[in-house]
């Protein structure tokens, strides 16, 4: 059972996307509601979820101030949905951890596995042989990060990152092939989003970050 905290002040809108994650996941999804960032954050302290699915513009404590707080604590994947399609915002969204950002209007099915891939990508449930450069390991299976044998932890969306370009070590991964496999569109808009992630990621990985090479103009690959 995932455990699922909607923050949306939309009634139909909650109502449309617990109903659809319900039949969707044969009742493995249980979704928790929250009306306003304050009761999100209450709620957010009081239980452990698998995933928090956050409107931007909340009463009382918007979306933006809800996942600056979670993000103090919890490194729990966090998708904003909002009808505030601006880069300015996507990217600030990205800048304070979230790991996805969907705008509405959107489509449930593409969002359901959306939400669904986050999660199961988080706790490692998809299932591969550790992935290797230098002293730096991956393994899928449990979604454990390790750098000289201490483990790190970085977001949902910076381990998709890292997988990728681990999986195809040695070879470049095209910016657009990022963008993809992580969002879901090329890269012709919001290219700063992925270069903020691979920023945090190097950051990370600390006397690892060498490890991540920047091809000009073509992508991004690993290289030992």
């Amino acid at each position: 059972m995932f455990e699922i905290l909607l923050v949306e002040d939309d009634e139909n809108i909650r109502e449309v996307i617990s109903d659809f994650f319900d039949d969707k996941s044969r009742g493995t999804m249980h979704i928790d509601i929250a009306e306003n960032g304050m009761i999100a954050l209450e709620k957010a302290y009081e239980k452990i979820y698998d995933l928090l699915i956050l409107d931007i513009m909340l009463p009382e404590l918007d979306g933006f101030s809800v996942c600056r707080e979670i993000r103090k604590q919890s490194d729990v994947p966090i998708i904003f949905i909002t009808a505030r399609a601006a880069q300015d915002d996507v990217l600030n969204g990205y800048a304070l951890g979230c790991d996805d950002y969907v705008v509405k209007p959107f489509s449930l099915p593409v969002f359901y596995q959306k939400a669904d891939a986050l999660i199961r990508r988080s706790k490692g449930l998809v299932r591969s042989q550790s992935l290797c450069a230098g002293s730096l390991t991956l393994n899928p299976n449990n979604g454990i990060l390790k750098s000289n044998g201490t483990e790190l932890n970085i977001t949902a969306t910076e381990y998709k990152i890292l997988k990728i370009l681990l999986e195809n070590k040695g070879t470049v991964v095209s910016r657009n092939k990022l963008f993809l496999s992580i969002w879901g569109y090329d890269s012709d808009k919001n290219e700063r989003i992925l270069d903020s992630h691979i920023k945090n990621l190097r950051k990370a990985l600390g006397d690892n970050s060498y490890l991540i090479k920047t091809v000009v103009r073509r992508g991004y690959k690993i290289e030992e």
